[in-house]
C-alpha cells in the first residue's frame, strides 16, 4: 500500500484560532485576565514610580512641596481606579471593602498627607498585582486542560491524510496522532502501540504504554512514534471534553469564604468609619482619624482567602482531582460522614476469575481453557473475564462450534470434538440431568461460581470475584486519620456481598440492596445528623444522591458522565486513595485561609489601636499594613504545598 498523502483541507493551521463558542468563551476569559494584570501592573508601576520620584526630589533637591505634588498625581490613576471599581461593585449591589482604601486616599489628599495617601496607593495596587500574580499561579494546573485542547485532527481518507477541523471527527475515523501532540478523541488504538503522557488527565507522572486495541483518552500527550487512533467517541463526547467543561465551570465559582468579605462589608466599613470619627472627635487631629483610617484597609481578608482557597484548588488538581471551585473545596473540608457505593468504587467494578475448583480427573487450566474458548462466542460479562483470564495465563483458546446461549443463564457447544455447557447450577444441572452438581468449595467475600460440564460430567467450578481495589484499605485508614468519622456502604448489590466487603473495610454501617431512591433516602438520613455529608459513586444511578448530598464525588474516569456533571468533586485517575489526598488538601487550605485572615485582621485591629492612640503616624502606619498585607498573603501561598513552604506532602506528594 502506498503511503498516504496529507493534504491540508481549507486554510487550517493547527496554531490557528479555534472558532467554536467554548473556545471563544476560554479566548476572552483569558483576554480579561490578562488585561486585568496588565492593567494592575501599570497602576503598580504609577505609584511605585511616583513614589521614588517624590522621594528623590525631596531628598536630593530638597524640595518638599514639589514632592507633595508628585506623589499626590500619582495617586489619582490608582483612586480612579479603584472608585471605578467601587461604583460597579455598587450596581451590582455589592459593598466592597475597598472603600475604606478609597476613603483614605481621599483622606489623604484632603489633609495634604500625599506620602501616606500614596503608600496606601502603592500598598491597594501591589496588592492587586500580587492576588493576580497568586491566582495566575495557582491556576497553572487548571488552566493546562484549556491549553491542551486540540483545534484539528489529521484524518485519513482515501489513501491520504487531511487536516480537518476537530469538530469534524466522527466515531469510526482513523486519525494519526503524531509525536508531541494531544489526543483529540477518546478511541482505541488502530495498530502497534503508544507512549503516552496522562499527567494531566490522571496526575501519573510516568508515561504509560497502550497496546493495539486498548484504549487511549483524549488530552493524553504522544511521547513516542506517530500512531493511528479509531475514535470511539465524537470530541465534545470525549472525556478531555467533559473535563475541560468541568473546569471551565469550576473557575468561575467563588467561595462562600471569598464571599464572606463581601457579605459583611458593610459591617466592617461602619464599624471603621466610627473609630475614626469617634478618635477624630475625642482627638480633634484629623490626621491621627488618617492614620487609623490607613491601618484600617482589610486587605487580609481580602486576599488571603481567595488566595488560599485557589492554591488549595490548584494543588488537589495537580492530584488528578477536579474540585469545582471554592465552594467545593469548603464542603470537602468540612466533611464528618462518607456514603459510599461499591460497585466500581470501592470495587473494580468488574468480575474477575479468582480461583478454579476443577472436578477429579480436571486440571484448573483444562477446565479454564474449555470454558474460556466457549464464551469466545458470548458477549456476557462473565464470558469476556473468562477469556480474559485465560489469555492472562497464556492458554490457546480454539473456536466453539454448534453453540447455543440462553442470554444471562448460561452458554453450550462443541468445543475440540468435547461438548462443553457453562452457567449457573441449575442451567448446568439439567444439561447432566442431576437434581443439582456438585456445589463448589463455600467462598466468602461475595464470590460466586460459574459451573463447567464436559462430555456428560461436571469438570469444576470458576470462582469469580468483584474485588475490593488494592488502595481501598489504606484510603479508609487515611480518612478515619483526616477525621471523617462515620463510613457508610450503600449499594444496590446484594445484601450478602455488600456486607462482606463492608466486613472486610471495616465500615460503620451497610445498606443493601438500594434503588436510586433509597440511596438518596440513606444520604438524608446521615445529614439529618447534623454533619457535612459526602456522597461518591460512579454510576448514573448515583446521580441523584450525588446532588442530595453536601459534597458529591464521582469517579470521571470510568464513571457515567451524568455523575460527573452533577458531583462537585471528580477524581479525573482511576484510584480512591486520592479522595483521601484531596481532603487533606482541602484541610489544610482552609485552615491557612482562616489563619492568614485572623491573623492580619488581629494584626490590623492591634494597629488601628495604636493609631487611635496618637502613636502611629499615618505614613508608618501605611507602611506597617503594607508589610502586614505582604506577611498574610505569602502565608495564604502555603496553600500551594511547595518545598519552600514547608506544607507536608500527601502521600501522593511522596510522602511517607
Amino acid at each position: 500500500m502506498d503511503k498516504p498523502q496529507f493534504e491540508p483541507t481549507g486554510d487550517i493551521g493547527r496554531a490557528g484560532p479555534a472558532q467554536g463558542p467554548s473556545a471563544l468563551a476560554r479566548r476572552s476569559f483569558s483576554t480579561l485576565l490578562r488585561d486585568a494584570s496588565r492593567t494592575r501592573l501599570a497602576l503598580l508601576s504609577v505609584a511605585a514610580g511616583g513614589l521614588a520620584l517624590g522621594l528623590a526630589v525631596s531628598l536630593l533637591a530638597d524640595r518638599e512641596d514639589l514632592a507633595r505634588w508628585i506623589w499626590g498625581a500619582a495617586i489619582l490613576p490608582v483612586l480612579t481606579a479603584l472608585c471605578v471599581e467601587i461604583v460597579a461593585s455598587l450596581r451590582r449591589g455589592n459593598v466592597g471593602l475597598d472603600i475604606v482604601a478609597a476613603l483614605a486616599m481621599l483622606a489623604a489628599l484632603a489633609l495634604g498627607e500625599t506620602l501616606a495617601g500614596l503608600v496606601v496607593s502603592l500598598m491597594y495596587s501591589g496588592g492587586q498585582f500580587l492576588e493576580s500574580f497568586a491566582h495566575g499561579r495557582a491556576r497553572r494546573e487548571m488552566t493546562a486542560l484549556l491549553s491542551r485542547v486540540p483545534k484539528t485532527a489529521i484524518r485519513h481518507a482515501h489513501g491520504t491524510l487531511q487536516e480537518v477541523p476537530i469538530e469534524a471527527v466522527v466515531p469510526g475515523d482513523r486519525i494519526l496522532v503524531r509525536a508531541g501532540e494531544a489526543v483529540p478523541a477518546d478511541g482505541t488504538v488502530a495498530a502497534g502501540s503508544a507512549v503516552l503522557d496522562q499527567s494531566t488527565l490522571t496526575g501519573e507522572a510516568m508515561p504509560v504504554l497502550r497496546r493495539a486495541g486498548e484504549s487511549v483518552l483524549s488530552g493524553s500527550i504522544n511521547l513516542g512514534a506517530a500512531f493511528d487512533l479509531s475514535v470511539t467517541r465524537a470530541p465534545a463526547e470525549s472525556a478531555y471534553a467533559a473535563i475541560v467543561r468541568l473546569v471551565e465551570a469550576a473557575q468561575r465559582i467563588r467561595a462562600p469564604m471569598v464571599r464572606l468579605a463581601d457579605r459583611y462589608g458593610l459591617w466592617f466599613l461602619a464599624a471603621t468609619v466610627v473609630l475614626t470619627a469617634g478618635t477624630w472627635f475625642l482627638s480633634g487631629d484629623p490626621v491621627r482619624a488618617l492614620a487609623v483610617l490607613v491601618v484600617a484597609t482589610p486587605c487580609p481578608l481580602i486576599l488571603a482567602v481567595p488566595v488560599a482557597i485557589m492554591a488549595g484548588v490548584s494543588r488537589i488538581a495537580r492530584h488528578g482531582v477536579l474540585v469545582k471551585g471554592g465552594a467545593a473545596l469548603e464542603s470537602l473540608a468540612r466533611v464528618q460522614t462518607i456514603v459510599i457505593d461499591k460497585t466500581g468504587t470501592l470495587t473494580e467494578g468488574r468480575a474477575r476469575l479468582v480461583a478454579v475448583d476443577p472436578s477429579d480427573n480436571f486440571t484448573p487450566e483444562q477446565v479454564l481453557r474449555l470454558a474460556a474458548t466457549l464464551d469466545l462466542a458470548s458477549n456476557h460479562v462473565v464470558a469476556a473475564a473468562l477469556v480474559a483470564a485465560a489469555e492472562e495465563q497464556g492458554l490457546s483458546l480454539g473456536a466453539p462450534s454448534e453453540v447455543r446461549e440462553t442470554p444471562g443463564v448460561g452458554i453450550e457447544g462443541i468445543v475440540e470434538g468435547h461438548r462443553v455447557a457453562v452457567g449457573g447450577d441449575n442451567y448446568v444441572a439439567q444439561r447432566l440431568g442431576l437434581s443439582a452438581p456438585m456445589s463448589a468449595r463455600p467462598r466468602q467475600d461475595g464470590a460466586f461460581s460459574v459451573a463447567v460440564a464436559v462430555d456428560g460430567a461436571l469438570a469444576g467450578h470458576l470462582i469469580l470475584a468483584d474485588e475490593i481495589r488494592p488502595d481501598v484499605a489504606g484510603t479508609i485508614r487515611r480518612l478515619r486519620a483526616a477525621g471523617i468519622s462515620r463510613i457508610v456502604l450503600a449499594s444496590g448489590d446484594r445484601e450478602d456481598i455488600a456486607r462482606s466487603v463492608g466486613a472486610r473495610l471495616a465500615v460503620d454501617d451497610v445498606h443493601a440492596p438500594l434503588s436510586p431512591q433509597d440511596k438518596v433516602a440513606t444520604v438524608l438520613r446521615e445529614r439529618e445528623r447534623g454533619r457535612c455529608v459526602m456522597m461518591v459513586g460512579d454510576g448514573v444511578n448515583d446521580a441523584p444522591a450525588l446532588a442530595a448530598s453536601d459534597v458529591g464525588v464521582a469517579l470521571g474516569v470510568h464513571g457515567a458522565v451524568a455523575s460527573s456533571e452533577i458531583a462537585d468533586v471528580v477524581l479525573l485517575v482511576d484510584r480512591i486513595d486520592r479522595l483521601a489526598d484531596a481532603i487533606e488538601i482541602a484541610q489544610a487550605s482552609r485552615r491557612i485561609a482562616l489563619e492568614s485572615a485572623v491573623a492580619g485582621i488581629l494584626l490590623s485591629a492591634a494597629a488601628m489601636a495604636i493609631a487611635a492612640l496618637g502613636y502611629l503616624p499615618p505614613v508608618q502606619g501605611a507602611l506597617l499594613q503594607e508589610v502586614i498585607d505582604v506577611g498574610v498573603v505569602v502565608n495564604a501561598l502555603r496553600a500551594l504545598g511547595d518545598w519552600r513552604t514547608g506544607t507536608p506532602k500527601s502521600r501522593s506528594d511522596g510522602g511517607d
